[in-house]
């Protein structure tokens, strides 16, 4: 059940990227064609306005697809439609029209010109290989040459589409620590979460003062020797103070104060301890919040560090698959809700970080590439994306391969 919770988690992250990819191209005249829940093919779709809606055979994460990414060229026919010519050769005529309108940069008249290749490939038998790059090509073509088209819009709104696939896992991120800012973290209280049986004294295990005393889970600890104690700083103190002499507890169970048979706590890592852990506080909600920011940018800076450390083994040795967060997520979850939402905010901020390395084809690569367009005043082609996209695609598939090699040698996750 961990394991599924765990996945879960993780999809529902990489989905909420993708929905700030879908939403903010919407709102600044990008009309996305496809919105997935998991990744194509389809197990079940619907097309509505013109967007279609499905859910993927792989359940993982989300897809949205973004029309005219790239600007169109001559080249493209060639690249779409190579296979289909082999099998229909009287293809050539209206494609040509295509490639020559691509060619003058003349895209209304590229456009106008794919009605008549539709029509051809209609009637046309054609392999399932060669139909399906058919298909592929009308589409991307279309996509590229409308009005809509990612790359034809301004540079700030490409610039806010990409940037609001990392944007969201910030928010969630700063949204999940707010969460456990206010219900936990904090100061800690007088209240016992925990009784430790036994704890290690030297080199060998012996019952705890605490499970002697018959402290129990839940307990609220109203006075030590005869002070009250209404916090846990107080406790720890109280506890200390007494320098392993005799311990007498009040505690308050189930509405009603009880005390509990003197103990004398142990000299343990160099304090004195009865063997318990002490429920949490949360702070105010204002307090949770700024201490939710402080911890984005402590995060942050330290996400920055250890990328910057790669060279070393011992860089290396902190990167993880998805394999090691399924797993770490799913140790987590039995640990409790807390522990769990404040993995996920950790992995949420960790993947918007991670998608805004200037690599393609991560986001900030598409935010790099989109500013340098704004600057030179023309879009990349096709070609040069992917030329470009080789050493991003290289340098991603180094760090997941390192990341599964640490996960399987059992050093990361």
């Amino acid at each position: 059940m961990n394991f599924v919770v765990a996945v879960l988690g993780l999809a529902a992250l990489i989905l909420i990227h993708e929905a700030g990819h879908f939403f903010v191209a919407r709102a600044v005249g990008m009309s996305p064609r496809k919105f997935y829940l998991g990744f194509p093919p389809a197990l079940v779709k619907r097309t509505r306005n013109g967007i279609e809606y499905g859910i993927g055979t792989i359940p993982l994460g989300g897809y949205v697809k973004i029309p005219g990414m790239h600007r169109p060229a001559a080249g493209d026919v060639d690249d779409y439609f190579g296979p289909v010519l082999r099998e229909l050769p009287g293809l050539v005529r209206p494609l040509n029209e295509v490639r020559n309108a691509l060619a003058a940069e003349d895209f209304l008249a590229a456009r106008a010109a794919l009605p008549a290749v539709e029509a051809m490939l209609a009637g046309a038998d054609l392999s399932a290989a060669a139909a399906k790059a058919a298909d592929r090509g009308l589409t991307e073509l279309a996509d590229a040459c409308a009005d809509d088209a990612y790359w034809r819009a301004r540079t700030w709104k490409r610039v806010a589409v990409i940037l609001a696939g990392p944007g969201a896992n910030f928010l969630v991120a700063l949204g999940l620590f707010w969460v456990v800012f206010m219900v936990s973290l904090g100061p800690a209280t007088n209240r016992i979460q925990r009784v430790d049986q036994t704890v290690r004294s030297g080199t060998s295990d012996i019952r705890s003062p605490a499970f002697t005393a018959g402290l129990r889970d839940g307990d609220v600890v109203v006075r030590v020797n005869g002070k009250p104690t209404v916090d846990g700083e107080q406790l720890r103190q109280a506890i200390q103070s007494t320098t392993g002499g005799p311990l007498a507890l009040v505690v308050r169970r189930h509405g009603r104060s009880l005390t509990l048979p003197a103990v004398r706590p142990l000299l343990l890592d160099g304090a004195y301890r009865l063997g318990i852990g002490l429920d949490d506080s949360g702070y105010p909600a204002g307090e949770a919040a700024l201490r939710a920011v402080k911890a984005l940018g402590f995060i942050s800076r330290d996400t920055g560090v250890s990328l910057g450390n790669l060279i070393h083994q011992q860089g290396r040795d902190q990167i993880s698959s998805p394999v090691g967060i399924v797993r770490a997520s799913a140790r987590a979850a039995s640990s409790g809700w807390v522990a769990y939402v404040t993995l996920l905010a950790f992995i949420s901020l960790s993947l918007g970080l991670l998608n805004l390395l200037p690599l393609l084809p991560l986001d900030g690569g598409h935010i790099a590439v989109s500013l340098i367009e704004g600057i030179r005043g023309r879009s990349f082609a096709k070609a040069a994306y992917m030329r470009i996209s080789v050493i991003g695609i290289a340098l991603v598939l180094m760090l997941f391969f390192i990341g599964l090699t640490n996960d399987v040698g059992g050093r990361g996750g």
